[in-house]
């Protein structure tokens, strides 16, 4: 069974903490990986430490071993857009297979308060998962990248 540490801005997280989490996320999201920066954002947000409602980032853990980790964040939106919106979840390739990806979603979904969101490939493995554990595909989600 994993041991749970939630961060966010009640529960702070340390600088070491946080360049951890940032290095297993980039590391072990694989083909799916954001940049470090863009990881870094995503759990600055969740802290309330940028602009917006925070979230949370929950770590999994097997003795001092990083099983996996959860990033959350809160839209802001609830009523007509879920609450929250799974920006990143990630678990160590040598641990895959052993229902710790399953266990680390649960959780966060028990700590997320309101409707939960995802934005998964079709070719994701996790894919089958998500749909487990009640995730459905109500949408096509499109995307317009203007040039900056």
């Amino acid at each position: 069974m994993l041991r749970f540490k939630i961060f966010n801005s009640s529960n702070l997280i340390t600088d070491q903490e946080r360049t951890e989490i940032i290095d297993f996320l980039h590391n072990h999201l694989d083909q799916f990986r954001d940049t470090k920066e863009a990881i870094g954002m995503a759990i600055a947000y969740a802290m309330s430490e940028r602009p917006g409602p925070g979230g949370f980032v929950l770590q999994g853990k097997l003795d001092d071993d990083i099983v996996g980790a959860v990033v959350i964040n809160k839209t802001g939106m609830e009523g007509y857009i879920p609450e929250n919106i799974l920006v990143y979840i990630a678990v160590d390739q040598k641990f895959r297979g052993k229902g710790y990806g399953k266990e680390l979603m649960m959780k966060a979904l028990e700590l997320a308060e309101g409707d939960v969101k995802l934005h998964v490939e079709y070719d994701n493995p996790a894919r089958h998962l998500y749909e487990k554990l009640g995730f459905t595909s109500k949408y096509m989600e499109m995307r317009l990248a203007k040039n900056k």
